[in-house]
């Protein structure tokens, strides 16, 4: 498979950003190839395409099975597995948020909270640290609640809420 210079370009975007937020650029690369091909790829392809190792795709592929933003496809006539990713740009943002928040905002509000009962039960620190871990730990809480109201919001909603959000936004100046 030749991939077009869009493609191309969107796959080495995909694996540079998916560096930087602590996900392996093979799978952002898988990803992005699938995404932005417009049919189901088998394996054996995306390793020949992307250049890398047969066991790093099939790897990358159970991950990304497993955020549920690639699916299995099966095409008539050939027997190889195919995949495929969601193409709802919202679902698949919706899925990535959920990740970030799994790997680094909910450890992060853990921690906070038990630093935050480690110091009400024996204070240590200065009035002015135990101010800042307070607010921190609020402002966490409060994030996470929103983001919790959010994503149990029909995703209709969830497109109004946003462009709601930008039209005030704009008017505010």
């Amino acid at each position: 498979m030749k991939m077009t210079p869009l493609v191309e370009q969107m796959v080495r975007h995909w694996g540079e950003m998916g560096a930087r937020w602590g996900i392996s650029r093979s799978v952002a690369q898988v990803h992005a190839l699938l995404h932005f091909t417009a049919r189901p790829v088998p394996a054996d392809e995306i390793a020949e395409t992307l250049g890398i190792a047969r066991s790093n795709v099939s790897g990358c592929l159970k991950e990304l099975q497993g955020w549920g933003v690639v699916r299995l496809v099966h095409l008539p006539g050939d027997r190889r597995e195919h995949f495929e990713s969601i193409n709802d740009v919202w679902r698949l943002f919706e899925v990535l948020l959920d990740e970030r928040k799994r790997r680094e905002v909910d450890p992060t509000l853990k921690a906070l909270r038990e630093c935050s009962a480690q110091e009400e039960a024996a204070p240590k620190d200065s009035p002015e640290t135990q101010r800042r871990l307070s607010e921190m730990l609020e402002f966490f809480e409060m994030m996470d609640a929103w983001y919790g109201e959010v994503r149990r919001m029909p995703i209709q909603s969830r497109v109004r809420l946003v462009k709601a959000a930008n039209r005030i936004r704009s008017w505010l100046g």
